[in-house]
């Protein structure tokens, strides 16, 4: 599973904060920003439904709980 390192959270959310950047590139790095974390949201979803419970238990969920966050769409945190 692929994740987005907090240093590169950082770096993109800088790169956007910037004043030097034109308007439409920072509308853009914002945008790979939110369509990046939409994708990790999806792909960890994805995979914590599958999870064994032995597995679920070492990471502190119930399968009820891992079915829930499962269910959410990959635009709500």
């Amino acid at each position: 599973m692929t994740t987005l390192a907090p240093t590169d959270r950082t770096a993109l959310q800088n790169l956007a904060a910037q004043n030097a950047l034109p308007a439409i590139a920072s509308v853009a790095v914002r945008f790979a920003y939110l369509v990046t974390l939409w994708s990790l949201r999806r792909r960890t979803r994805r995979h914590l439904k599958d999870l064994p419970a032995n597995l679920l238990k070492d990471i502190g969920l119930t399968a009820g709980q891992a079915q829930m966050e499962a269910r959410k769409l990959f635009w709500i945190p």
